[in-house]
């Protein structure tokens, strides 16, 4: 046994957090700690770290057993390179190694000297016990696995991006291996190969692993056993997270099953308490009942955490098939090119999630399909119909205000009940519909964004790291309503479990290429990326007019114009909007007025351009498909 909990408690104050909680961590034990965000993950992990050291019950670590923890914010020396700052996990070995040079050259002066021969042996086995002889095989062997480039192991860590650097402090704490590795959201900020490399690295680890983690996919693959905190206590449960859902489910029922029980023999007492106290050939049998019913304990209903959210994303409006149109897309930021031209539609009824590193263009390249932000080049047209809902990854939109505001200044006619009511169905229920919205956790305005999509009523919908800050339930929940979705969904996410529910096709950017997979496994190498649909255009076939050929050459020169132009129009749009926001213009009413009036008219201009350029398109549509059918 490495740790040891016995009736272990915590309190802030009043509020009781942990209570009665007794468990062990033995070697080799893959422990993923799952609960509702605020259910106590966080205290327990701190009071096995030691940061908490005030706590009600035992905790006790066997003696030499040594724990290493992920810290998000744990300093790293910046003054080293990546390569360097692992090397300093290593100090005491390189200063045992140091030593023992110049102890062998004493040696060699004094080879009888017994205490020189003792202090050799000493730090030989410093030396030994850190495997210091294969540091810098184990170091770089970490490092690639980890997504460290060889290139980059010279890169200062002073300008690491946080995600880096999360990463930079997992590899140094695998690198110590310690008896038991805890770490805290372990799979934030990886890609898809980081992320299996780390799972097949803590399958083979030779301590125990204790994960606090939201990550279904990784629960599955990792580990062995689950602890779940809920009600200010924890359970365990064998094997993975879909091992445990169908014990929890066995264990409530039975729960229930024996709350039911004591409650219908509580009111069968009462009942002959009531008709035969006062009745003298009955009063000892009676107070023998009530005796019986003051001692009788009803076992506590089940509190069910896993399920609570009851939502569906519906429509009303069904739109045309060809729902979001990419023509020749490109995104350029900053002289960086995010995206290569690219061509793909996405029907009504189908899913595309995109995916890729961080820093990729993933979400912009969401807010130019969502309309959030105009394209480089190219275009993206949504088709007739459509009627979109946007989840953008940051909720600051929301606003002030209430809860319960934000759905009543959206849809005054619901009554309070209906509101609150529909509120329920999204985990707002009592006294939090109340709650200010600048006080709601990332967790609570996500719930509050669906809440709203869901009275919305999109047939298409546009989503940015949607599960990001949900718990583990919340994201089930979410899984849910998604894959019972029938209306069209854009989706960028990292969630694996989410992605392999949905099993649709992905679009992988990076480095600017957009590469289409039909499914998760394919993306990670074990199936062909699926060809890129777009639209034929193969040159016309024998047979096809010379005049529908010089048409179709003036339609492609026409869509090129009004591409062009739309374009120089959103850069004097951005202009003007600057010069409108400047102290100059809105300062002087007369030439705010000019300015205001150019902007109407630049609108006006590229409504008429988006026209022209959508019906040049339809026509050479049309032309591609008779085109197509002359053999």
């Amino acid at each position: 046994m490495l740790i040891h909990l016995e009736k272990l408690g915590k309190s802030f104050g009043e509020k009781v957090v942990l209570h009665d909680v007794s468990a062990s961590v033995e070697k080799e034990d893959r422990i993923g700690i799952v609960g509702q965000n605020g259910a106590g993950k966080t205290t327990l992990l701190k009071i096995l770290t030691g940061v908490y050291t005030d706590y009600d019950g035992e905790f006790s670590v066997t003696h030499g057993v040594t724990l290493g923890y992920l810290e998000q914010n744990a300093k790293l020396d910046v003054t080293l390179d990546i390569y360097g700052e692992m090397r300093s996990s290593f100090a005491p070995v390189l200063d045992a190694m140091a030593r023992m040079q110049i102890l062998e050259k004493k040696m060699a002066a004094s080879p009888d000297d017994a205490a020189l021969l003792e202090t050799h042996d000493e730090l030989q086995n410093i030396i030994d016990a850190a495997d210091g002889y294969n540091m810098d095989v184990n170091i770089k062997k970490v490092l690639s696995g980890m997504g460290f480039a060889q290139d980059t192991w010279s890169k200062n860590v002073g300008v690491l991006s946080g995600g880096e650097l999360t990463r930079l402090r997992l590899a140094k704490l695998l690198l110590e291996k310690p008896d038991v590795l805890i770490l805290d959201e372990p799979t934030n900020h990886l890609d898809f190969a980081t992320m299996e490399w780390l799972e097949n690295y803590l399958k083979g680890y030779s301590g125990a692993v204790l994960v606090v983690s939201h990550d279904r996919y990784f629960l599955d693959n990792v580990c062995t056993r689950i602890w779940e905190v809920s009600f200010q206590t924890m359970t365990t449960y064998k094997g993975n997270f879909s091992a445990y859902l169908p014990q929890k489910e066995a264990a409530d029922a039975l729960r229930q099953k024996q709350h039911d029980a004591d409650v219908a023999l509580a009111e069968k007492l009462q009942d002959y308490i009531d008709r035969n106290l006062v009745r003298a050939s009955t009063t000892k049998m009676a107070q023998s009942r009530r005796r019986q019913l003051e001692k009788l304990e009803i076992t506590e209903a089940p509190q069910d955490e896993t399920n609570q959210l009851k939502f569906r994303f519906e429509y009303d409006v069904e739109p045309w098939n060809e729902l979001v149109l990419l023509k020749n897309l490109t995104i350029q930021i900053g002289g960086r090119t995010l995206l290569e031209p690219f061509t793909y539609t996405v029907c009504r009824g189908q899913r595309l999630i995109i995916a890729g590193p961080n820093g990729a263009g993933k979400s912009t390249l969401m807010q130019v399909l969502d309309g959030k932000r105009r394209p480089s080049g190219g275009m993206v047209r949504l088709g007739t119909g459509a009627r979109p809902s946007i989840f953008a990854q940051q909720q600051d939109r929301i606003g002030a205000g209430r809860v319960i505001d934000v759905i009543w200044n959206k849809y005054p006619r619901m009554t309070e009940l209906e509101v609150r009511s529909h509120l329920a169905k999204l985990g707002f229920r009592g006294e939090t519909v109340f709650k200010p919205c600048e006080a709601l956790s990332g967790g609570e305005l996500a719930r509050l964004r669906f809440a709203e999509i869901v009275l919305e009523r999109p047939n298409l919908l546009f989503l940015d790291e949607p599960t990001n800050h949900l718990d583990i339930y919340t994201r089930e929940n979410l899984t849910e309503a998604l894959m019972a979705y029938t209306g069209t969904l854009l989706l960028v996410t990292h969630d694996r479990h989410l992605m392999n529910s949905l099993a649709c096709p992905i679009l992988y950017l990076e480095d600017g290429k957009a590469v289409i997979y039909p499914s998760y496994d394919a993306l990670m190498g074990r199936a062909a990326p699926a060809p890129v649909a777009e639209k034929s255009s193969e040159p016309a076939k024998a047979g096809y007019g010379k005049e529908q050929r010089r048409r179709r050459a003036e339609l492609r020169a026409k869509i090129k114009a009004c591409e062009d132009e739309m374009e120089a129009c959103g850069a004097r749009e951005v202009e003007l909007e600057n010069e409108i926001n400047s102290p100059e213009v809105y300062n002087d009413p007369q030439l705010l007025r000019e300015k205001s009036d150019e902007l109407s008219d630049l609108r006006f201009h590229q409504d008429e351009l988006f026209a022209a350029w959508e019906a040049a398109v339809e026509e050479q549509e049309q032309y591609e498909q008779t085109a197509g059918g002359e053999e």
